[in-house]
């Protein structure tokens, strides 16, 4: 039994590795996300938690911890560091993510890259080479979406500019990542229409919306309107509550937003976020008791079977 494991792990790896010498150059393919959603579609909803919600940043901690808490796999972070970020920079760590997803049947749901919250995105090159290699990195580990994150003093719902610039540059980065089959999802204090301002300048499908229901009611938006706005430019949703740390005793009807969901006929990841959380502070046993119980929650409402 262990030497099939064995043989499965290196043939994946090996897989990937030839996925990765292939020139991301040539004729535009269907998104591997698109292709992903699609076969979801069949069946329902996944459930997915953070790594940096559980404290395990760019960690395989963060796998078994999901798998404790029942879910069906982790959005993975890049890592924080002020130049190289761990897992976009270090192979060993891509292969023992990918040998942890093979063994332990808890999928990467996602891609997070939580550094770029204190590059400046209008100045700091960083930003753009850490994009296009995490393109690259997804690519190889065929992991389909990649959040964008636009909060704090990069926060760009007050910032006409900022917005156009950020569109310029993604609108550079966005054939390469359409071309590698992945979807940058912009995850932000923005409108849905702020939103879509920015994806109509980009003009390629590898943008798209990276949706907080959290985040957005937090701002005051109507979030059970902004998912219809927005429908198929959502490429992922977090699920967060800063009214109560336990789902369904604070300010999200999750069942409403399943309604608007089901509306732009959306079948993927749930991914639950906490509106408390240290990357470098391994949850502990009281929180467990709580995330497994919105996990609990999540499927009650995202079945995987619809």
């Amino acid at each position: 039994m262990k030497d099939s494991r064995q043989n499965r792990r290196e043939m994946m790896l090996s897989t990937a590795r030839a996925i990765a010498g292939l020139a991301l150059a040539g004729g535009c393919q269907p998104l591997e996300s698109e292709v992903s959603q699609k076969k979801l579609c069949k069946g329902g909803f996944k459930i997915g938690i953070c790594d940096w919600t559980v404290g395990w940043i760019a960690d395989v901690s963060a796998f078994e911890v999901a798998r404790r808490l029942g879910a069906d796999g982790v959005q993975v972070d890049f890592g924080m560091a002020d130049d190289d970020l761990p897992i976009l920079h270090k192979k060993c760590l891509q292969e023992k993510h990918m040998a942890t997803v093979e063994e332990s049947g808890i999928e990467i749901a996602s891609f997070g890259m939580v550094a770029l919250g204190w590059a400046p995105y209008k100045s700091d090159p960083r930003w753009e080479q850490w994009l296009g290699e995490g393109i690259e990195v997804a690519h190889l580990m065929r992991v389909g979406r990649i959040l964008v994150p636009f909060f704090g003093e990069r926060d760009l719902s007050g910032d006409a500019e900022g917005r156009a610039i950020v569109a310029e540059k993604l609108k550079q980065l966005a054939p390469k990542a359409e071309k590698a089959g992945v979807v940058l999802g912009l995850e932000s204090w923005m409108s849905a229409e702020q939103n879509m301002e920015i994806i109509e300048k980009v003009g390629c499908p590898a943008v798209q919306v990276y949706y907080d229901v959290g985040n957005s009611h937090k701002k005051g938006y109507d979030i059970y309107k902004e998912i219809r706005v927005l429908g198929k430019q959502i490429c992922e949703f977090h699920a967060k509550d800063y009214g109560d740390e336990e789902f369904g005793k604070g300010e999200i009807d999750f069942r409403r937003v399943r309604e608007a969901i089901d509306d732009i006929e959306y079948r993927g990841w749930i991914v639950f976020e906490s509106s408390k959380w240290e990357p470098s502070k391994p949850v502990s046993a009281e929180d467990e008791v709580i995330f497994a119980k919105n996990i609990a929650y999540l499927r009650s409402v995202f079945p995987p079977k619809v």
